[in-house]
């Protein structure tokens, strides 16, 4: 019985794999299938928690759960690094040895940071003047930085485009804004927002918006600046353009990449991120392989918010694959993010491919709670309630089709 059963392996048990598994044991006959998840360790990290660890807002505690928890007890979870997608060959080679042959594969590998990529990050001053808060050790580090920092220059670096989380640069500078306030410190630190981009976002409405929120704050922002080194010794930033700006605590959002195994696949670009087709999330390359999160090319954003709603369609075009039916190309890169502004208020983003963020109230237009393109004190216990919302709905692949998958645009500018 068991070598006429059929196969799905996903790769990954962070929040786009562990969706994509609750959701398909509970539509798929499992009498006839077997859902399997493979990912190098057991512990599940909250990832949207990173940003609030410098500050003292999450403890180390807060971050982490077994992935094995959230795994429902119909799929297996295979706790083992990942070599090798042997894809014209229908498996997987973990670096144990073991191989898992699959019908279906589900790629949702995330995306890491990659310090190394700037010439000199990594050298002199590397956790000690210049951090990351994109990892569990990097965050921790920072925060027991800030805990004896006595002021001076900081400069928030972003490298370059796609990160994840596109906001959360942007809101570490909020949230440093309110943090030595509250120390009492505010006058002796300088923030400094260096971006490769035009603004202070890429779309230009909420860019211009965020833009005068930062220089309220006395946050200046310096654009179109494209790290090209960092020279710890001397604690200076240049850029391509050869423009310096000295610091004396440096927060940078290294260049992302995709997983090393895609890479060992030979199925990535050049940054080692899926090509995927950006409506049905089915490779470019095989038919029987999807694509889901930070692990796509997409021009979407990589964030929490755009994996929950992939999800929602992805499980759909994998249930039709199955059939034998003609996929849904109804991806349109629906995002939405909160971005904390300090003082305990946020502003909330919403936005796909096509069409900029824009005021409104959502989820329920005209209602809200929440308030789009604006600062509030609700979207901030919003952003805060989501920890309860990831753990408890958002990883068991729960109904929340009050969010759908695909943008609306009653009740929100020119929508009705």
């Amino acid at each position: 019985m068991e070598e006429t059963m059929k196969r799905i392996v996903i790769l990954g048990a962070g929040t786009a794999g562990t969706i994509m598994a609750s959701k398909l044991v509970r539509t798929l006959p499992m009498d006839d299938w077997t859902v399997t998840v493979v990912d190098q360790d057991d512990r599940h990290v909250y990832q949207p928690g990173l940003l609030f660890v410098p500050f003292g807002v999450y403890t180390e505690r807060a971050l982490y759960k077994p992935r094995s928890r959230y795994i429902p007890p119909a799929a297996t979870l295979v706790v083992g690094e990942i070599d090798v997608i042997e894809a014209e060959s229908n498996r997987v080679r973990l670096k144990t040895g073991m191989e898992l042959p699959y019908d279906f594969l589900i790629i949702a590998t995330g995306s890491r940071i990659s310090p190394a990529d700037t010439e000199g990050l990594l050298g002199e001053g590397w956790q000690e003047t210049a951090f990351d808060f994109y990892t569990p050790e990097g965050s921790l580090k920072l925060a027991e930085k800030l805990r004896g920092w006595k002021g001076g220059r900081l400069v928030i670096n972003l490298v370059e485009m796609p990160v994840k989380c596109p906001v959360a640069p942007l809101e570490f500078a909020f949230l440093a804004d309110w943090y030595f306030a509250t120390q009492g410190m505010r006058d002796k630190v300088e923030i400094v927002y260096a971006t490769p981009l035009t603004g202070a976002f890429t779309k230009e409405r909420t860019s211009a918006m965020l833009g005068d929120l930062l220089a309220s704050k006395n946050i200046r922002v310096e654009s179109q600046f494209a790290a090209s080194e960092v020279d710890g010794t001397k604690r200076v930033l240049r850029s391509w353009d050869e423009r310096e700006i000295p610091y004396d605590l440096l927060v940078t959002i290294p260049t992302h990449r995709g997983s090393e195994a895609i890479e060992r696949s030979g199925m990535g670009d050049e940054l080692e991120f899926v090509p995927t087709d950006r409506h049905t999330l089915q490779s470019q390359a095989f038919e029987n392989i999807f694509v889901i999160g930070d692990a796509t090319n997409l021009p979407s954003s990589k964030a929490g918010s755009v994996a929950h709603f992939q999800a929602d369609i992805l499980h759909e075009n994998i249930l039709r694959a199955i059939a034998g039916r003609e996929l849904d190309p109804c991806f349109d890169g629906h995002s939405n993010c909160f971005i904390e502004t300090g003082y305990e208020k946020a502003v909330l983003i919403d936005f796909n491919y096509d069409t900029e963020p824009l005021p409104g109230k959502y989820p329920l237009p005209g209602v809200g709670p929440l308030t789009l393109l604006g600062e509030s004190s609700a979207n901030h216990w919003g952003k805060l309630a989501f920890r309860w919302v990831y753990w408890n709905l958002l990883l068991k692949g729960a109904d929340l089709s009050a969010i759908g998958p695909r943008m609306a645009m009653a009740g929100k500018g020119n929508g009705r």
